[in-house]
């Protein structure tokens, strides 16, 4: 008699654990033994990523080698002067941060409302993308362009002066496009389900941007306004455009004062002749570096910590 046949299957060989099958990260990116090509290319990749640090790292020693002897806390805490071992960058310093100050407090509201509403709210038609278009290409329009709109608009046309209000709308106007486009970025890093979520629960859509999506992606976007923040504090032609000051040897005390910046002051140093002034050029550069280094760190940190206070 032939044997009975059974309803099941035969046994299947079982999928090997897939720490065992699927090859790592790692292995994928070590480069194979006896392959000529994968291995040039490797050293090739490495040496693109140490170039640029290491010729930064020989720019900053060798600005740092010159600024060490006017660094301290008289020239963090002195104003301009003629003379070079007299002269400190506290005017330039208080400015910088009152325009940057100002600054955020005009394009970010205004960056972050229209990025809500070309992402949640505008419908896709021809007029949207020729929008969304014209913000990237404004994106990539050289800072002085800027400062000739400023000019024209705000120093002639508005009667604003040479003051910090016109700056910091010139300055506005180049973070726009910047913080329009990292805010978009981060409303879409949303995923779809948590949206569909929301509907499902009844939320209607203010309410689920209020309560849902802003608190999700506020973390990436607070990161990228960040530092857009620390480029523009490093921007010289448009202020020099609209005529701002490159000795100032007060503090500006209100929106339409005068005021000076660490970029214009350290322009005003290297175009003397003078090799004194030349290290307080150096000592301003070392400045301003650990102003935008401060800046971006503060960036990734405030991130990391608000994205732990994310639930899940």
């Amino acid at each position: 008699m032939s044997a009975p046949v059974s309803g099941l299957p035969p046994d299947l060989p079982s999928a090997p654990a897939s720490g065992r099958s699927s090859a790592s990260s790692d292995d994928l990116r070590a480069p194979t033994a006896g392959a000529p090509v994968e291995q040039a290319f490797h050293a090739i990749g490495f040496l693109a990523l140490l170039l640029p640090l290491l010729a930064f790292l020989v720019l900053f020693v060798s600005v740092l080698a010159d600024a060490w002897p006017r660094l301290g806390w008289g020239f963090l805490s002195g104003i301009p002067s003629r003379k070079p071992q007299l002269a400190g960058i506290l005017p330039a310093l208080v400015g910088s941060a009152s325009l940057m100050g100002l600054t955020a407090l005009i394009a970010v509201p205004v960056g972050i409302g229209a990025a809500i509403y070309l992402e949640e709210y505008a419908r896709r038609s021809r007029l949207t993308s020729l929008i969304e278009l014209n913000i990237s290409n404004l994106a990539g329009v050289p800072s002085i362009i800027y400062g000739l709109l400023g000019l024209e608009v705000f120093v002639r046309a508005m009667h604003l002066g040479r003051s910090l209000l016109a700056g910091a709308l010139t300055l506005s106007l180049l973070l726009l496009p910047m913080v329009i486009m990292t805010s978009r970025e981060a409303l879409r890093s949303v995923p779809l389900s948590v949206r569909e979520a929301c509907h499902g629960l009844g939320a209607d859509r203010f309410c689920m941007l209020r309560l849902v999506i802003l608190p999700m992606c506020f973390p990436r976007m607070l990161t990228g306004i960040i530092l857009a923040l620390a480029r523009a504090i490093g921007e010289t032609a448009p202020l020099l455009t609209i005529g701002a000051l490159t000795y100032v040897a007060f503090l500006p005390d209100s929106v339409h004062s005068a005021f000076s910046t660490l970029p214009l002051q350290i322009f005003a140093w290297i175009s003397r002749p003078q090799t004194s002034f030349h290290e307080n050029a150096a000592a301003g550069i070392v400045v301003l570096l650990a102003v935008m280094l401060l800046m971006n760190g503060f960036a990734l940190w405030l991130r990391a910590r608000l994205q732990r206070r994310l639930p899940g």
